[in-house]
């Protein structure tokens, strides 16, 4: 019976220590930079929306699944350079990833216009106006789109914390 007792308490996770872990939460909100996520974010998905308008360029094909690339490269970036942990950086991932995917589509289906029409592509950027935009995204949506935008949301919300080290973690016990 004594085996089974010690075999219990040696698979019990460390008790963390309240004190310890409130310093700790605070020294992470202390550090934590929702501007510099944020920049970081749009810049990586502005690169996230040329690749995917290149890649479909290249393929001649549109490929929904970079949405989630998108997403989870914002939420790093997000992540990576904002430091945060609190749930305002996840929403700050979570719209730019959605902005992100929808440049990409958006920029994906003005190179398909510019090689169909055989039109340069800069002639159709310096003609895309918001009304211009809004038309192109209403034609060439498909329902499919709205699953590739949620699961990019869902990564770009999802990736955009800090994470808690195992070695942080250690030093929080009792």
């Amino acid at each position: 019976m004594n085996t089974e007792t010690e075999a219990k308490e040696q698979t019990k996770a460390p008790e963390v220590d309240p004190v310890k872990l409130q310093r700790f939460t605070q020294e992470i909100k202390d550090n934590q930079n929702l501007l510099s996520g944020t920049l970081a974010g749009v810049a990586v998905a502005l690169l996230g929306a040329g690749l995917w308008g290149g890649i479909t360029a290249v393929t001649k094909y549109q490929i929904g699944w970079m949405a989630i690339g998108v997403g989870f490269l914002v939420g790093m970036a997000v992540r990576t350079f904002g430091k945060g942990i609190d749930k305002s950086f996840g929403i700050a991932g979570a719209g730019i990833s959605l902005l992100g995917c929808m440049a990409g589509n958006l920029l994906a289906v003005c190179i398909m216009v510019s090689q169909q029409e055989q039109v340069p592509f800069s002639q159709i950027l310096s003609g895309l106006t918001p009304e211009v935009a809004t038309g192109l995204m209403t034609a060439t949506f498909n329902p499919m789109d709205l699953l590739f935008y949620g699961l990019a949301v869902y990564a770009g919300y999802r990736f955009s914390f800090r994470r808690i080290s195992a070695e942080e973690l250690a030093k929080l016990t009792k």
